[in-house]
């Protein structure tokens, strides 16, 4: 293969070879550019649903839609060549019947060209999960706290300390068994992260979790400190590009109301460079 041929974009199955080896690097996306950024960086880019917050202005994932998933996955496509785009199934999309979700995450991939969607839940979704396996959907799993089920969980608390620990882990034994790829772990005790991790045959990709996970994912306008709404521990800011944002466009208005922009360079002159040319 030459140095400028295209390189093969990965697979699902290419991700759920990594268990155990060189760790799994991935982000969100919901725009082009941004996933232009990632492409040559991450394993697998996912379109969360947590665009309706950080780019809708939502208070929570719950009133994200199908709609709204096929336009930035269809955005995000435009933007990856080697990079796998998985999509989240956004709440209500899945969670009445298996055939409920079959349907939904058939049009997902249909409309958008992803490579596999994401859908939260542990035991209780084993079967939707067999299920849309089984008909050619690789489906990414997502145990822990679960956004979508915010009202149940009581807010965004860590799940799995104490007593609650052998619940997470029979979730992510659950999920591997019926078939998911790759488990996400969210916001789940350090020490239960490493035993799931272990015992599980599939890659666990943490948020929240564990540096002994077999991958990581982060809400790329978090790390990158254009989103400061919502601040979680484990959210390291790589970046404060919100705060030179604002400062960037502080100065512009500045500017404008001094009439300083647009100066000289920035404006056009009456006469065309070929006519001044001639005299």
């Amino acid at each position: 293969m030459s140095a400028t041929a295209k390189k093969k974009a990965l697979m699902p199955q290419d991700i759920r070879a990594r268990k155990g080896g060189v760790p799994i690097v991935s982000l969100t996306a919901y725009t082009t550019p941004m996933a232009q950024m990632m492409d040559a960086h991450c394993d697998f880019v996912l379109v969360g649903d947590s665009v309706g917050m950080v780019l809708h202005g939502l208070p929570s994932t719950l009133g994200v839609t199908m709609d709204m998933m096929i336009l930035h996955g269809q955005a995000v496509a435009r933007g990856l060549s080697r990079a796998m785009m998985v999509i989240d199934m956004p709440f209500g999309s899945y969670e009445q019947s298996p055939q409920q979700g079959f349907a939904n995450a058939a049009r997902l991939m249909a409309e958008t060209g992803a490579g596999a969607v994401k859908l939260e839940g542990g035991r209780h979704m084993a079967d939707t999960i067999a299920f849309l396996v089984a008909r050619g959907i690789p489906v990414m799993a997502h145990i822990g706290l679960t956004p979508q089920s915010i009202n149940t969980l009581g807010g965004y608390t860590v799940q799995g300390r104490d007593a609650g620990a052998q619940a997470v882990t029979e979730d992510a034994k659950a999920v591997a068994q019926a078939g998911a790829f790759a488990v996400v772990l969210e916001k789940v005790p350090e020490k239960l992260a490493d035993v799931i991790t272990a015992q599980v045959d599939i890659p666990t990709i943490g948020i929240g979790a564990s540096a002994g996970c077999d991958g990581q994912i982060l809400v790329v306008d978090d790390m990158l400190g254009l989103f400061t709404a919502f601040k979680a521990k484990f959210v390291k800011r790589y970046a404060d590009l919100g705060d030179a944002a604002e400062a960037a466009i502080a100065q512009y208005a500045k500017e404008v109301r001094a009439r300083s922009f647009p100066a000289a360079e920035h404006v056009f002159a009456n006469t065309s460079p070929a006519q001044k040319d001639r005299k």
